[in-house]
C-alpha cells in the first residue's frame, strides 16, 4: 500500500476509535444513576478528550488531501467493546460500568499500539499518536483505579 494511503487509513482508524470512545462515554452518561453521578465529570472529560484527539487526527488527514472519517467502527474490528456498553449498563452497577469503560480503553490502547506499529508513518505523526496514546493510557488507568475501588 502506498505510504500516503496507509497513513490516511491509520489516522482515520484512530478517528473512528475516538468516535467510538465518544459514543461509549455518551451512552455511559445516559445510563448513570444518581448514585454514580460522581462519574459524570470524568466521562464528560473523556468525551472532550476524544473530540480533541479526533480533530487533531482529522486535521492531519485533511492536510494529506483526504476526508476525515465521520462514523464509528460498527464492524467492531478495533473497538467492539463500546458497542456492548448499553447492555452492561442496564443493571446500573458501578463496577460493571467501570469494567466496560476499562474494556473500551483497552481497545483504544490496542488500536493506538497497532497504529504505532505501522511502518512508513512520518515521525511527526508518530509523535502525535504516541502523545495521544499516553493521554488515553492515563484515562485507562483512572478508570481502572475507580473500578478497583468499586
Amino acid at each position: 500500500m502506498e505510504t500516503k494511503e496507509m497513513t490516511v487509513d491509520t489516522l482515520n482508524d484512530l478517528v473512528l476509535i475516538n468516535n467510538d470512545r465518544i459514543e461509549g462515554y455518551d451512552r455511559a452518561l445516559k445510563e448513570l444513576t444518581e448514585d454514580n453521578a460522581d462519574l459524570r465529570p470524568l466521562f464528560t472529560k473523556y468525551i472532550e478528550q476524544s473530540h480533541q484527539c479526533k480533530m487533531e487526527l482529522g486535521t492531519e488527514v485533511q492536510a494529506l488531501g483526504e476526508e476525515m472519517e465521520a462514523g464509528t467502527t460498527n464492524s467492531g474490528k478495533l473497538y467492539r467493546a463500546w458497542m456492548d456498553v448499553k447492555a452492561v449498563f442496564t443493571g446500573h452497577d458501578r463496577k460493571a460500568v467501570l469494567e466496560n469503560c476499562e474494556a473500551g480503553e483497552d481497545a483504544a490502547q490496542k488500536a493506538y499500539k497497532g497504529a504505532l506499529n505501522e511502518e512508513g508513518l512520518p515521525t511527526f505523526l508518530r509523535e502525535v499518536i504516541t502523545r495521544q496514546k499516553d493521554m488515553l493510557r492515563t484515562a485507562h488507568d483512572e478508570v481502572k483505579s475507580l473500578r478497583d475501588m468499586a
